[in-house]
């Protein structure tokens, strides 16, 4: 990737622009035309995600699930997929199902896993299966 691309990322990411702090996020985690950083990634879509970009509220679950630039924190990860699938990101619906359907970070809920599994089918990503 070019060093304008890059420094145009930045210089909008750093003024607010949350499509910019998403897109720089995932140049950090991946090491694309910049030093692969996890810790500056998490940096990035914690911005991103403050100003509401579900796709940055996903990538924080990964993030703090696998303590990837950050100390692993299940709590935050089940905070920020909540917030995703509350904005209708269907993956993160059927996702944050499964960890009630199973007490994966948080106590099993069959009656919450239901309600996110049927968010996610209405999508058709998933039958709700429980």
């Amino acid at each position: 990737m070019a060093k304008g691309t890059i420094d145009s990322y930045r210089k909008a990411a750093e003024q607010g622009g949350v499509e910019a702090q998403y897109n720089l996020a995932q140049m950090y985690l991946r090491g694309e035309g910049v030093p692969r950083d996890e810790t500056e990634a998490a940096s990035w879509y914690r911005k991103a995600a403050e100003q509401g970009h579900a796709k940055a509220q996903s990538s924080l679950v990964w993030i703090y699930a696998n303590g990837e630039g950050v100390t692993r924190n299940y709590a935050e990860a089940i905070k920020w997929y909540r917030k995703a699938a509350e904005q209708g990101d269907a993956a993160a619906q059927y996702s944050l199902a499964w960890m009630y359907a199973h007490g994966e970070g948080v106590p099993e809920n069959a009656a919450e896993a239901v309600k996110w599994y049927r968010k996610a089918a209405e999508q058709g990503l998933a039958v709700a299966q429980y």
